[in-house]
């Protein structure tokens, strides 16, 4: 018999870069339907792996967006996570999803769980975000000066600056450069 001492996670019979998909396909899955069922084994394996993400989501900075896009398989899942779903789970520092065990599969008897998260994500509110104070434009006297103002474009609508709008995220596909 040999032991598994410092040997970290199941191989899942796969070879690493399919394992890595694996799991990839499996968080994204879990992400965008909040709940799916699968094996013992993966559900195990998938928990801890979603739960790092969901922390980096949670401070929701480009950078830790970018990690969470790089962990996950599709940006789509990763956008809903930081967006939608991070806020939610604010309450709680750890501890987001739970894995119940089920029936064994028909086929070859293996055992099955469902992953899904603790809080209700449908009924949950979005934590608000802290609301910016506006500058207001300046009034001028002059119509003149008012009316090139607008011509030209300088003048910026109440509440709308450049800086205001969501950060544009770029994924570079991996392969030959």
């Amino acid at each position: 018999m040999s032991h598994r001492h410092g040997y970290k996670g199941r191989k899942f019979g796969r070879e690493t870069d399919q394992r890595r998909a694996l799991i990839k396909g499996l968080a994204s899955n879990l992400i965008d339907h909040t709940s799916i069922k699968t094996t013992h084994a993966k559900a195990k394996e998938l928990v801890p792996y979603v739960e790092k993400l969901i922390t980096k989501a949670k401070i929701g900075d480009l950078h830790n967006r970018r990690q969470v896009i790089s962990k996950v398989a599709t940006p789509s899942s990763a956008n809903k996570l930081v967006d939608e779903i991070a806020p939610k789970l604010s309450g709680r520092t750890s501890g987001h999803l739970r894995i119940v065990k089920e029936e064994s599969r028909r086929g070859d008897n293996a055992p099955m769980s469902r992953v899904s998260f603790v809080d209700d994500l449908a009924e949950a509110p979005v934590a608000k975000a802290a609301k910016k104070v506006a500058a207001k434009p300046v009034e001028s006297k002059d119509k003149k000066t008012e009316a090139k103002k607008i011509v030209s474009g300088s003048k910026v609508s109440a509440g709308k600056t450049p800086m205001s709008a969501k950060p544009v995220v770029s994924v570079r596909k991996s392969g030959a450069r």
